[in-house]
């Protein structure tokens, strides 16, 4: 895993810029046992992914968990493994593109987006190297979980500050702790699940799918569930919803603890016995289709439902990179960066820097 080195000299009077840092979970490089065995002795070994003793941790992580898991997980990850490499990785890099040519045209000053990963390719320190390489004095981060985790956010937040640790001049930092309730996200859901209804007999019944979390979690004080929970209420208000249309449920159950409930595939599974023979399900905790998406969701969920006594199972992607997410995107950053000089609206501050280095110089600067 690649440090962050954090030795650039100060330069006296340098074009600074504003930094966007965009981070998500993070993929194996392959679809292969030994590459997730790798990710996820990385992955799993964060305490706060995985909250238990250390010790006792480690000995079921190495004797049990890395033995077992990765094999099964080889062949999930095989499934929707596409030329591109992981759909996460891949969808990311279009995210992080697009949010640089968006935040170009509307930001007043220079600005960098630089996309990270949480566990894996690409690190959070080799993101922040190239951040200061371009003299990025101001960084906003944006982890891309819409409903703030422990295990998510502040696991982010932790790498972050352990990188920092590093520095001895710190730039300045802003961090997004969550979006999901945000108006422009919630309308690029909503303009997501229409466009789906608009090419697609919609359902009898729309299926909010989040991934899960532990019990514990939640009566230890993570606010995740109830996150969760304004999300969806907030999207099937904005698509005029009755409550008997739609349902919230959570996904991705690892271990033998109980876990926010109720589960997906529980669910999918006593529908059809209620007379719901058709489901739409739309993730709205996943910024991109990954793993949990595309092969939990659209592939074992959907088989389940379908031997459940289910007739049509319809999958609505991800919001990815189309335009509606962008845009949100974008607005969220740019209220986000109100007040510094990057942001459109701030007064204009022209520095001659030239004049700005010269006195440094005559004062004893280096450079």
């Amino acid at each position: 895993m690649s440090k962050f080195k954090g030795k650039r000299d100060h330069v006296h009077g340098g074009d600074i810029c504003l930094g966007v840092l965009i981070v998500n979970l993070g993929t194996p490089d392959a679809p292969t046992v030994r590459a997730i065995r790798k990710y996820l002795a990385e992955f799993l070994w964060d305490s706060r992914v995985v909250e238990l003793p250390r010790a006792l941790w480690w000995v079921l992580l190495h004797a049990v968990v890395l033995r077992l898991r990765p094999r099964q997980k080889a062949e999930a990850y095989a499934k929707i493994w596409t030329d591109e490499g992981s759909p996460l990785l891949a969808i990311s890099k279009k995210q992080e593109s697009a949010l640089q040519e968006a935040l170009e045209k509307s930001c007043a000053g220079r600005v960098k987006v630089v996309l990270a990963m949480r566990y894996g390719q690409l690190s959070i320190a080799s993101a922040l190297q190239a951040l200061e390489e371009n003299n990025a004095r101001r960084i906003l981060v944006l982890p891309l979980y819409p409903q703030y985790s422990a295990s998510t956010t502040a696991s982010t937040f932790d790498a972050i500050a352990k990188e920092f640790a590093r520095l001895r001049w710190l730039p300045e930092i802003r961090m997004v702790n969550n979006y999901g309730a945000e108006p422009e996200y919630i309308d690029a859901c909503a303009v997501q699940i229409r466009s789906h209804w608009e090419h697609h007999p919609r359902s009898q019944k729309l299926l909010f799918s989040f991934h899960g979390l532990p019990k514990r979690n939640l009566v230890q004080g993570d606010p995740y569930h109830c996150e969760c929970q304004q999300t969806a209420r907030l999207i099937a208000e904005r698509l005029e919803l009755k409550d008997e249309e739609w349902l919230l449920t959570f996904q991705s159950r690892f271990g033998i603890a109980e876990w926010l409930q109720p589960y997906t595939s529980d669910t999918l599974k006593k529908l059809p016995a209620k007379g719901i023979k058709s489901v739409d399900v739309f993730c709205p905790g996943f910024s991109a289709d990954c793993i949990e998406t595309l092969e939990e969701i659209d592939m074992q969920n959907h088989e389940i439902f379908l031997r459940s006594g289910g007739e049509s199972f319809n999958y609505i992607p991800a919001l990815n990179d189309e335009s509606v997410h962008i845009q949100a995107l974008t607005e969220i950053i740019s209220r986000h960066i109100q007040g510094w000089p990057e942001h459109a609206s701030a007064p204009a501050d022209p520095v001659d820097r030239e004049a700005v280095r010269q006195r440094a110089l005559q004062l004893g600067a280096r450079q």
